[in-house]
């Protein structure tokens, strides 16, 4: 006789505590995967311009990634840096193999991450007096070189501290602030010529 395994409710258990239970018990993946499956849809997009199905095979493969290296998540740290790695990591080699038919990158009406890089005192406050809207952001997203893209993004739009960007694009945090810096100097620069990338 077979005796069935008793129902568990993982909903209130911490990405972490999940994380640790998963080998033991593959259920406790399912709740990590609702959490984070929108959330890293949109970011692959953002940051590639995958099409919706290209990213969704991205992100299927990124999971299965995570669940056969889950053994080896350290539980002191955050599961969102480690997971947003190996999809950052997948997303960059897709995006190598494909980049010759990308469309443009994609960013939601909704994103309002973007407000705070316009908005920003510093090289971007001439942006802030252009009233950039979406469609012009994404313009000048893709006239970025992919790693400013990269960081722009995790800045600002996944609100992302310097922190959890060094553990995601495994790179010191001091290295992070200058990639931040000269992606928004960058930024600023072609904001200034919104008028001609307008299509």
């Amino acid at each position: 006789m077979i005796v069935p395994m008793p129902l568990v409710d993982y909903q209130k258990n911490t990405d972490e505590e999940l994380a640790s239970i998963v080998p033991t018990d593959h259920r406790a993946f399912v709740p990590l995967v609702r959490r984070y499956e929108s959330k890293l849809l949109a970011y692959i997009r953002r940051i590639s311009g995958f099409q919706k199905e290209d990213a969704e095979d991205i992100l299927q493969d990124a999971f299965v990634d995570a669940y056969r290296h889950i053994a080896g998540f350290d539980p002191h740290l955050k599961f969102s840096s480690w997971i947003y790695r190996i999809v950052h990591n997948r997303t960059i080699s897709a995006y190598r193999k494909h980049k010759s038919s990308l469309n443009n990158v994609s960013i939601d009406d909704e994103d309002m991450g973007f407000e705070r890089l316009l908005s920003a005192k510093e090289e971007s406050q001439s942006l802030v007096e252009s009233s950039l809207n979406s469609k012009v952001i994404k313009q000048i997203l893709d006239k970025l070189p992919p790693r400013d893209k990269e960081v722009l993004v995790l800045a600002y739009i996944e609100e992302k501290s310097y922190e959890e960007m060094s553990d995601i694009l495994q790179a010191p945090i001091g290295t992070v602030g200058t990639w931040i810096r000269r992606a928004r100097q960058k930024f600023a620069k072609l904001g200034d010529e919104y008028p001609n990338l307008i299509r």
